[in-house]
């Protein structure tokens, strides 16, 4: 969670325009979230008590929320798009992958240590992931570069 966390900060550093302000303020919550899933991760689910911090429905709506926010001001995709644009982009997509490192290693935790990890948490880090697109793609936006459209075939002579 660490190194996802710093790439996420990494993203921030770069924030220096208003129309970015949102996102920055959406951020700081997400670094806060990633420190409560580890404080999740920490203790088993069959060992926490009622007073044990961790990841609920809550935290995986409110992504839910700010990925449909977001989305309103994005053209849908019609293509995959390649990672990179602005330099908080590409943290953010780099931030992207690994989350998804994280939630294939917590899913593989939790096949091999009989479901200590609750699903919510599993939930959590596959919407951030999916978030994590959408604001990379949001930031672009707002800083006025398009989407680098995947052109499949494309980089071979015929």
């Amino acid at each position: 969670m660490d190194e996802l966390n710093s790439f996420i900060g990494l993203a921030r550093s770069y924030i220096d325009n208003n129309q970015l302000n949102k996102i920055d303020h959406t951020l700081a919550l997400i670094q806060n979230d990633l420190f409560d899933l580890g404080a999740d991760l920490c203790i088993p689910d069959s060992d926490k008590s009622d007073g044990s911090l961790k990841i609920i429905s809550s935290y995986v709506n409110n992504l839910e929320k700010e990925i449909d926010s977001l989305n309103k001001d994005l053209n849908p995709l019609k293509s995959f798009i390649l990672p990179g644009g602005t330099k908080i982009a590409a943290y953010l997509h780099v931030a992207r992958t690994i989350a998804r490192r994280c939630e294939r290693e917590m899913i593989e935790l939790n096949q091999t240590e009989g479901e200590s990890i609750s699903d919510e948490a599993i939930q959590y880090i596959n919407r951030l992931s999916d978030f994590l697109f959408v604001i990379a793609r949001y930031a672009n936006l707002k800083l006025n570069f398009d989407d680098i459209l995947w052109v499949p075939g494309n980089n071979y002579d015929k």
